[in-house]
């Protein structure tokens, strides 16, 4: 029997980390919501490592905050160890990681959810997405209740269809041993979409009571904690940190895993799905760097209130008789006792170029996508786009121009215009060597790029907005000001310079060319600046990097006015490519396919040679000049 129930504005399906944060935006945005889970006890579910950001993710978790997202808050709230990676390096590749308290995590978020005017939390699970002339009118749940809504955002991440496999071994359920989501694959299908098997995969849980650390590495956090979200205040964030591990595999381990590839589903031909190529199992890692001898093992501990502990970078899906004896070839594990076997997880998603730039459906209007259901991996990636999807559900209905972020404005524009435009054929992961303009893309000045966005679209409010033009301004003032400081090749100059191992003056220079020097920075040469004022660090920051990078920042400036060029070239979405002579078989059908906004676009997708695209670029020309005679 079917029950109708109150209309929303916006339906959310799946509350993991991309329908938290579409559902907080819809209603942050003033939308009635309601987000649909499997569990209450689900929201913001870590099934797999225990923490947020890394390389590049790092990047997209300051993105999210900047515009008005949750993650960063969240994590600010129940980390438990925080490190900035690469700090050796260059700003472009730094990024900060932090270790979760897993269940203070669903806990703080869940709380978020609940204490949020317009927005409603709904155990049930969706089996129907109700279509009438190829548009959303409402969904339906398994129990029969019909909720009719203007919009709705699929995140469904691993659930859909889903079956975890640990060797022999197979139970139908999604990740943790929750309930998998049997129903509405059959419903998406019946509207024309196209889905696909991805999988992928965990490791086991350790009682940390079981293992030796004596024989590892431990791993500490900063000293001094950097928050996530620029709201965040640094000195509140300070606290006594637990410790990571290090350890490693060997050949013994090795000689297990090649000794029973025959009982892994990897090899055994029992899995369906592509797994993802930079985060292989640790079968994967045996087979393919067969010269390799050892695999880093990373221990984290998985909370404050647990003695779990996620034995990272060996995730695996052999049985559980050959994950023990493998495991206890590890040094420290010896004697480790399994609290959760390693498995893999396969589940159906859909090829993202189902999807416009906006992140809908381009066969069913209304109907949005955010994280893995996308075909992506991470928890970061999962976000950042359920974010921009819930953005758009409400540009939409509010009929406002959709949230579409340039690969030059942020590291959320390349992982959507890369999942929307190239054919995806295994979980798609973010790095910064995805990232063309990645020295522009830091993860230090995401507020600086993306806070004026989220302003105009009603994320951000005044006091933060008003707060990030004053950083701005400081930013300049101080530029400017560094910039006019000049210094002679004078005798306390000269001893300065000296002391710090950098060449003496022949002539006067001002101090920004000084702090452009590698063996210098702006803290350093505060002995050379008397009327320096006292400003924030995240003001310093920015003139350090502003000033020793100049000439570089300019140039990836000057390549994106150049990239840019072709973006506004824009494609007319009734386009005929068939019609179009000069067009190879391959290119039309993809242009066909892809339906790519601009030259830019249609540029970046596989199959498409810069051969088609000067065919297209006469065309658009053709057009114009016919278009100029008609009128």
């Amino acid at each position: 029997m079917e029950y109708r129930y109150e209309e929303y504005d916006v339906a959310v399906v799946g509350a993991g980390h991309a329908g938290c944060e579409a559902a907080l935006a819809c209603a942050r945005l003033g939308l009635e919501t309601i987000l649909f889970t499997i569990s209450v006890e689900s929201i913001a579910l870590m099934p797999c490592n225990p923490n947020i950001g890394g390389s590049s993710k790092g990047h997209l978790v300051r993105e999210i905050d900047a515009l008005g997202g949750e993650m960063g808050k969240n994590i600010d709230k129940t980390f438990i160890q925080s490190k900035m990676l690469n700090a050796s390096k260059g700003p472009a590749v730094h990024s900060l990681r932090a270790q979760a308290d897993k269940q203070d995590y669903t806990r703080e978020m869940r709380k978020t959810l609940e204490n949020t005017e317009h927005l409603t939390v709904k155990q049930a699970e969706i089996v129907d997405i109700v279509a009438e002339n190829g548009k959303v009118t409402g969904v339906k749940s398994f129990t029969g209740g019909i909720y009719p809504c203007k919009a709705a955002v699929l995140a469904t991440g691993t659930y859909l269809n889903a079956r975890c496999l640990c060797g022999e071994a197979i139970t139908y359920t999604g990740p943790n041993g929750l309930k998998a989501a049997t129903g509405l694959t059959q419903s998406l299908q019946k509207l024309g979409i196209e889905l696909v098997r991805f999988k992928t995969g965990t490791p086991a849980r350790m009682d940390g009571r079981t293992i030796d650390y004596s024989k590892m590495e431990e791993q500490f956090g900063d000293e001094k904690i950097v928050p996530f979200s620029f709201t965040s205040d640094p000195e509140s964030l300070q606290k006594e940190q637990v410790s990571c591990w290090l350890t490693y595999t060997n050949e013994e381990t090795h000689k297990v895993i090649r000794d029973n590839l025959d009982r892994s589903p990897i090899y055994a031909g029992v899995i369906e799905g592509t797994g993802p190529r930079y985060c292989p199992s640790i079968e994967d890692k045996v087979v393919r760097f067969a010269d390799k001898n050892r695999h880093q093992v990373f221990i984290e501990p998985e909370g404050l209130y647990t003695n779990e502990v996620y034995i990272g970078g060996m995730s695996s899906s052999l049985p559980e008789d050959v994950q023990i004896r493998m495991y206890r070839t590890v040094p420290g594990l010896e004697h480790a006792k399994i609290v959760r076997n390693a498995y893999a997880i396969e589940y159906d998603c859909i090829p993202a170029t189902q999807l416009k730039s906006s992140l809908e459906f381009k066969a069913v209007e209304g109907l949005f996508s955010g994280g893995q259901f996308n075909g992506s991996s991470g928890y970061e990636e999962a976000a950042a786009q359920g974010l921009v999807a819930g953005i758009n559900a409400a540009m939409k209905i509010l009929d406002r121009d959709p949230l579409i972020l340039k690969r030059s404005d942020a590291y959320i524009g390349v992982l959507i215009d890369d999942l929307v435009t190239k054919d995806v054929h295994e979980p798609y992961r973010m790095m910064t060597s995805r990232a063309e303009y990645r020295l522009l893309l830091r993860q230090d000045n995401a507020d600086l790029r993306l806070t004026k966005i989220g302003h105009e679209i009603g994320l951000i409010d005044e006091d933060r907005y008003q707060k990030l033009l004053e950083k701005e301004r400081a930013i300049k003032e101080e530029i400017r000001r560094v910039e006019n400081v000049n210094l002679g090749a004078n005798e306390h100059v000269q001893a300065f310079l000296q002391e710090n191992g950098s060449p003496a003056l022949k002539t006067g220079v001002n101090l920004a060319d000084l702090i452009r020097r590698p063996e210098l920075n702006y803290q350093i040469t505060a002995a050379l600046d008397p009327e320096r004022p006292d400003l924030p660090y995240d003001v310093t920051q920015q003139v350090e990097i502003q000033i020793k990078y100049d000439g570089y920042i300019k140039r990836q400036l000057q390549q994106v006015e150049k990239a840019w060029k072709m973006e506004e070239k824009k494609l007319p979405a009734d386009i005929n490519y068939s019609q179009i002579s000069g067009l190879r078989i391959e290119a039309r059908q993809k242009l066909e396919k892809i339906k790519p906004a601009s030259i830019g676009q249609a540029s970046r997708i596989a199959g498409v040679t810069p051969a088609d695209i000067s065919v297209l670029l006469i065309y658009l020309t053709q057009m114009k000049n016919h278009e100029t005679v008609k009128r």
